[in-house]
């Protein structure tokens, strides 16, 4: 087991860990935008999927696989960068549907429908950080440091992915809120079409920042 002490300076580096903007608040906050909160906050289950996904890739040892190999850091790297390109994309064409949009006006085929499956939800959301050799990295320099190896791993990691999944779940439904907040504020197609705009562009950016990243770099995170 992890002791207390260990265990509280893991969880205050969680919060910083869950604030840094990136990838993962494009996506609640998006959310939040074109579904609300109740129905935006699924996006976080995905994200918080996302990450266990790559607490157990770390814990099982193919994070250092990912840090040492060229190849398999581009490949994921590449990967990752072009589905946030191509969700930022599809946020930048989706409609200005208000909030109060109903399932029956709504197109199921498009991008900012209301009618978006949870399924896809989670599934997209999931794929934006497990997808992430940026998040791999990051968490193979952060977690050692509060792994005791002379002790059972596995409920280190257990620990480790609850308290960062826990923080993820606070911080990302805090993103979610203040977007769906703002959309009730803002109430005409006009304001709506450019905060897709401006969430489509954030995604843009984080897929281009992600594909100019080098491994070298990101070894520093």
């Amino acid at each position: 087991m992890m002791e207390m002490s260990v265990w509280l300076a893991f969880f205050a580096a969680s919060w910083a860990i869950s604030i840094s903007p990136g990838a993962g608040a494009v996506a609640a906050m998006s959310a939040g935008l074109n579904h609300g909160f109740l129905r935006g906050y699924i996006t976080t289950i995905g994200l918080v999927l996302g990450i266990w996904t790559q607490v157990a890739i770390v814990g099982i040892g193919l994070g250092t696989i990912v840090a040492t190999s060229s190849v398999a850091f581009g490949i994921i790297k590449w990967l990752g960068a072009a589905y946030l390109i191509w969700l930022g994309i599809s946020q930048f064409r989706a409609p200005a549907l208000p909030l109060e949009a109903t399932a029956e006006t709504a197109d199921a085929s498009t991008p900012g429908s209301t009618r978006i499956s949870a399924g896809r939800m989670i599934f997209r959301a999931w794929v934006i950080n497990a997808v992430n050799p940026k998040g791999t990295i990051f968490l193979l320099a952060v977690v050692p440091h509060f792994i005791d190896p002379t002790q059972a791993l596995w409920p280190q990691y257990v620990i480790i992915g609850a308290t960062i999944g826990f923080t993820d779940l606070v911080v990302m439904g805090g993103y979610t809120a203040l977007a769906s907040r703002v959309l009730k504020a803002l109430k005409s197609p006009a304001h709506i079409s450019m905060l897709n705009r401006i969430f489509g562009s954030m995604f843009v950016i984080a897929g281009t920042l992600l594909a100019t990243v080098r491994r070298a770099a990101a070894e520093h995170l």
